[in-house]
């Protein structure tokens, strides 16, 4: 039984000095964040294809059971819309190749505007993905949600491959104003939809964006950490990412997470102690 969790990126100013050592050279920065947690966003791959040295660089920082849940590059979701991407997709599994079994879920991310009209083009798109990789689907549009019939018509294409839907809970960060710079821009930004908590395979991942405060982020996130109980004791294995609107704390909280599940679930193995953010002294 293991529950992953972690933060939309490994590396992120405000966690340098109090959470990781400082400085850090760029090849050991994922590895000093994977002592703290055991999954990871793969964003940046949505703006560019890495390199296979790149990726080979992931693979040696981390162990074989840590999760990357790689985006799909913009190139193919958003500009082609998952029509006539062959050769960018191609490009993109070959990159990613190195991470082996850490490569958990490969995330399709859909732009607002793709809706349920759409869904014949995501249909045959999932069908020619080669079955070596597990996959995820994250929509936007409304009517996925609110539509009965458009969202049974996306659960039977995602079941028919045996993908997962991604949700993005943000239903937090819209519950009351925002009050501060981070939180307004991610107002601006963040998709407002409905929360969606059901799985659809034993590998169900969530993506939920709290508030910079922390205690209203916990609150927040009391939902989760029951389904996410009752998932492990159904015998599922989820990865839940934590994420606020400036991430200052974003690490301690995805941490913090974990504790809370383990409460409600004893029998859960415990993270282990991190790498400190600055070496022991004798005095």
């Amino acid at each position: 039984m293991r529950l992953h969790v972690g933060c939309a990126m490994w590396t992120h100013a405000p966690w340098q000095g109090r959470y990781l050592p400082h400085p850090l050279p760029p090849r050991e920065r994922l590895m000093s964040y994977a002592s703290w947690c055991n999954a990871v966003e793969g964003n940046t791959t949505f703006y560019a294809t890495p390199s296979r040295s790149s990726v080979r660089s992931w693979a040696d920082q981390t162990a074989p059971e840590f999760r990357f849940v790689v985006k799909l590059p913009k190139s193919i979701t958003h500009e082609r819309r998952l029509s006539g991407a062959e050769e960018e997709l191609r490009a993109f599994l070959t990159a990613i190749e190195p991470l082996g079994p850490r490569a958990h879920a490969l995330w399709v991310q859909l732009p607002g505007s793709f809706t349920p009209n759409d869904l014949g083009t995501l249909a045959a798109f999932l069908r020619r993905l080669p079955r070596s990789h597990r996959y995820g689907v994250e929509v936007r549009h409304r009517d996925f949600f609110e539509d009965g019939r458009s969202r049974r018509f996306l659960e039977q294409v995602l079941t028919g491959v045996g993908a997962e839907w991604i949700p993005f809970d943000t239903t937090t960060l819209f519950r009351s104003p925002p009050t501060s710079d981070a939180e307004r821009d991610a107002w601006t930004k963040k998709p407002r939809v409905p929360r969606r908590s059901a799985a659809l395979t034993d590998r169900p991942i969530v993506r939920y964006l709290g508030r910079d405060d922390t205690a209203r982020t916990v609150e927040g996130w009391r939902h989760w950490t029951g389904t996410v109980a009752e998932w492990l004791r159904e015998g599922r294995s989820p990865t839940v990412f934590v994420h606020t609107p400036d991430n200052a704390e974003a690490l301690m909280l995805a941490r913090r997470f974990h504790d809370e599940v383990r409460e409600l679930v004893p029998e859960l193995e415990p993270l282990p102690e991190p790498v400190p953010a600055e070496p022991p002294t004798l005095f």
